[in-house]
């Protein structure tokens, strides 16, 4: 590596930047992220990476940068605040209302008042085109073009801006949509985005493609103006390569594959994250663990198994609407720093709003006025009131004591058990979300270990493996800005698919085999033009098959030697394990029935090289505390808990319990009976004390 290189995160608190030099040492800074451009805390936080470095500015740092990989909340934040392009869809006549029927799922099924998403496109913008095709992508009704030119003129004078549009069958023969495209382009030459259903996710089911589009159509126009003004801002501050956004499924996308299916970067943020987690866990020895990523606004929980996150398709509802990109399995909840806490009827209340980054917790002393996660935390003595943020911004105790005081005096309660109170309901909120994740994927936590990140997650990673039986947490080096450095070791990564439907045994070789070719060709395009050689381009490949009436189909791995034609021999022992798999998940044995194929799958890779990052020199001599601090531990205070500089730390002694590890923009709390050691490569490993289950 001959230049720097540098990954971006938006949080919804704070812009992390972290800065690969040659010699493989990081450089983490943080910024508060600019929820009305992110373009600007992006450019802020690459000033300060320049500080760090000694340069005066960013064009001095982006002239020696070899690549800038960024992940983004911008479609997140758009579809939660329902802020995206005014969307109309087209459909093949008789489907206009599948989107609200939402396949008859409801988030809460016991409410019966539960009201039904925002729509993002309401009825009267969703029009039914005369056409049809058949399964075997066959024309039964021909396209009627001029109603595609009324319904046109029609969303034109609604005011839509972006149009999906969705055809029965598509994904076998896209002809009628492409032709679609030609006339609506003619009619309406302004409209900002059209998607076309069969380019954003060519397979069936239905609903799921529909729902799918309609997504990538509304949050796709202000993707793009929120790239056009960051590709503008790097390039007037001197950055000439191509920019790399990071995908829902690991991976790393060019702007121009993000402009065409801009909802991939829907819940990207926190991918990078579970990516370096995943790294970092396999480089400690750990087995099987689950990642957090405690921040300002949510808490992300992943379940990483033999070394890799979980990925899942088809079936990812993000924001409400069905999204059946693959996506690393990342669940969130609204809890973390900023959650706003509160006394309602006679009960604590915490979260899920949050403060953010404007006007943030009191202590930020920003303009905040409700008391807030890290308010709690702070006057529990977990962080260091001179110390915050590098040192940058010295925190309001009395503010922060003051707003606790007001939540704990309609409950009796005095500002230190108010603060004792808020932080084990964030707790109890976060702990319940690992159960829930674990829960679903039948594993027991007390055999995984934690891996904890984000500027919170050191934070209260103990308590929360303690209450969950778990022996070891790892905080990784990097831990305040994992997501950002896990976004630079991500490899570049395409998934797609072809469908192809029929029963196995009677599939056609020669339209699979030109299926997968075509797959091939546009991923080897893709990662090409990415800057990435062939050598360094990994292809595999899926075949998608199911039981007879089943909904979703699985990817089987398929055998494919080169370029070479798909054998008849492939397709069956992809049918084989097909089986076996069924009956290793199911317990039920399905040979009776003949599997139908659903299409081919490629998931491309595009390996990127890894950091090796500089390994820290180890000592013999105990650390030096660097002051000491009434801390709330293990569910009791202690008067003068040791204060440790966590940058300072080397491998070597161990540190007990009760302690704080302090970093510069995080803080490990030990509480008594854990035992924190430093490793070669500057990660901590934490021994969890067994019997302090449930401390707060």
């Amino acid at each position: 590596m001959s230049g720097y290189r540098i990954g971006v995160d938006v949080g919804g608190t704070f812009t992390d930047c972290v800065l690969l030099r040659p010699d493989g040492s990081l450089v983490v800074e943080k910024t508060p992220t600019t929820p009305h451009d992110q373009s600007e805390g992006v450019l802020a936080g690459l000033l300060r990476l320049a500080r760090a470095e000694g340069l005066d500015d960013s064009p001095a740092l982006l002239a020696d940068t070899e690549s800038i990989v960024h992940g983004t909340t911008a479609a997140d934040n758009t579809m939660i605040e329902m802020s995206g392009a005014s969307t109309g869809l087209l459909v093949t006549e008789g489907f206009r209302d599948e989107i609200e029927f939402r396949r008859c799922f409801k988030e809460e099924i016991w409410d019966p008042a539960f009201p039904a998403p925002a729509p993002i496109a309401r009825r009267r913008v969703r029009l039914e085109i005369r056409e049809r095709l058949t399964p075997s992508g066959d024309v039964d009704t021909p396209l009627d073009e001029e109603s595609v030119r009324k319904a046109t003129a029609r969303l034109r004078a609604f005011g839509v801006t972006s149009i999906a549009v969705v055809f029965l069958h598509s994904y076998v023969n896209p002809a009628h949509e492409l032709r679609a495209r030609e006339i609506i382009r003619d009619e309406y030459p302004d409209v900002e985005l059209i998607s076309l259903s069969h380019e954003v996710w060519p397979k069936p089911p239905e609903f799921e493609r529909t729902s799918t589009t309609l997504v990538n159509a509304y949050v796709g126009p202000p993707i793009v103006r929120y790239l056009d003004r960051l590709e503008g801002r790097l390039l007037e501050a001197g950055y000439g390569r191509e920019l790399l956004l990071a995908t829902s499924s690991g991976g790393v996308a060019t702007p121009s594959q993000i402009r065409a299916r801009a909802l991939a970067t829907i819940s990207s943020g926190p991918t990078g994250g579970v990516v370096a987690a995943a790294q970092a866990s396999r480089a400690t020895g750990l087995g099987d663990v689950v990642s957090i990523d405690m921040g300002g606004t949510s808490y992300d929980v992943c379940l990483i198994r033999g070394g890799r996150p979980e990925v899942t398709s088809d079936w990812n509802w993000r924001h409400r609407y069905c999204i059946a990109l693959p996506m690393v399995d990342v669940h969130s909840v609204g809890a973390g720093g900023g959650s706003v806490a509160r006394a309602l009827d006679g009960s604590l209340q915490v979260g899920p709003e949050s403060a953010g980054s404007v006007p943030g917790p009191v202590c930020y002393r920003r303009g905040g006025t409700q008391a807030t996660v890290t308010d709690a935390d702070l006057v529990l003595g977990r962080l260091d009131p001179e110390a915050f943020w590098g040192g940058r911004l010295a925190l309001d105790v009395e503010g922060a004591r003051a707003a606790l005081a007001d939540v704990g005096a309609s409950l009796g309660l005095d500002v230190e058990q108010a603060a004792v109170a808020v932080v084990n309901i964030v707790d109890a909120h976060m702990c319940d979300a690992v159960r829930r994740v674990l829960s679903l994927a039948g594993v027991d936590p007390r055999r995984l270990d934690l891996v904890a990140f984000g500027g919170m997650g050191a934070v209260h990673a103990t308590a929360h493996a303690a209450a969950l039986g778990m022996r070891r947490v790892l905080v990784p080096r990097a831990a305040p800005g994992l997501s950002a450095l896990g976004l630079l070791t991500a490899d570049h990564m395409i998934d797609d698919a072809r469908t192809l439907v029929g029963p196995w045994r009677e599939i056609d070789l020669h339209r699979l085999t030109a299926l997968a070719d075509e797959l091939a060709d546009r991923a080897n395009g893709e990662l090409t033009a990415a800057g990435l050689t062939t050598d360094r381009i990994r292809l595999e490949w899926r075949l998608n098959l199911v039981y007879p009436g089943q909904t979703f189909d699985v990817g089987i791995p398929l055998e494919r030697r080169g370029d070479e034609p798909i054998r008849a021999e492939a397709v069956a022992e992809a049918v084989e394990t097909f089986h076996r798999s069924n009956e290793e998940a199911r317990l039920i044995e399905a040979r009776s029935q003949e599997p139908v194929v659903r299409g081919i799958r490629l998931v491309a890779t595009g390996l990127v090289d890894q950091p090796r990052l500089a390994e820290l020199e180890p000592s013999s001599e105990p650390p030096s505390p660097i002051g000491h601090r009434r801390l709330y531990a293990g569910g009791e205070w202690h008067d003068n808990a040791p204060v440790y500089d966590g940058d300072a730390v080397r491998p070597g002694p161990v540190i007990h319990g009760p302690a704080l590890v302090q970093s510069r923009f995080t803080t490990l709390v030990l509480a008594p009976g854990d035992a924190a050691t430093t490793l070669a490569n500057g990660d901590v490993l934490v021994e969890v004390d067994a019997g302090s289950g449930g401390r707060g």
